[in-house]
């Protein structure tokens, strides 16, 4: 089965299910459905950061500070984020990644999907999918801060970083 025929929860403005949708009719329709956002760290506290392939249904060749990806029919947010992180970092036997918070990514064109934010730290050796990943390292927040200027980036990882760093610093 292809990325595109994968079957989606279509999800209301409150995140409740009303329907199902194959992916690729989702994304071309703009309906709402779910997604999972892990920012991952390694033993020094480094995020992982990759570059997607060009291939992606969504934002190819973009650069993300997440892994993640959309939360299958019937799937739960927490289900999703496990898999997505062992997926896309090709590892087992990960830790489960620890909910943060969630928020509605709505990019103003018609693209909108409910977002759960989570971290994992990620000490085993990693090999993401070469299908997904065309580039990855674990950066510095340092380095990372200095690749913000140069790089383009998934606008909803943006998006879920600029939440993260609110969420963080909140009292």
């Amino acid at each position: 089965m292809s990325a595109a025929d994968e079957i989606l929860d279509i999800v209301d403005e409150h995140d409740r299910v009303i329907g199902t949708s194959p992916r690729g009719e989702a994304y071309a329709r703009g309906l709402r459905h779910r997604c999972v956002f892990i920012q991952a760290r390694d033993a020094a506290g480094r995020v992982f950061v990759h570059r997607r392939t060009p291939t992606k249904l969504v934002f190819p060749s973009l650069y993300d500070m997440f892994v993640g990806g959309v939360v299958g029919a019937g799937e739960s947010y927490d289900d999703a984020a496990l898999r997505e992180a062992e997926e896309e970092l090709g590892v087992s036997g990960l830790p489960r990644p620890t909910f943060l918070f969630k928020f509605l990514y709505d990019d103003g064109a018609g693209q909108s999907w409910w977002s759960a934010v989570y971290e994992v730290r990620c000490e085993l050796p990693v090999r993401p999918q070469v299908e997904e990943v065309a580039w990855h390292d674990f950066l510095s927040g340092e380095e990372l801060a200095s690749r913000f200027g140069e790089w383009e980036w998934v606008p909803d990882g943006w998006a879920a970083w600029e939440r993260l760093r609110e969420w963080r610093s909140a009292p």
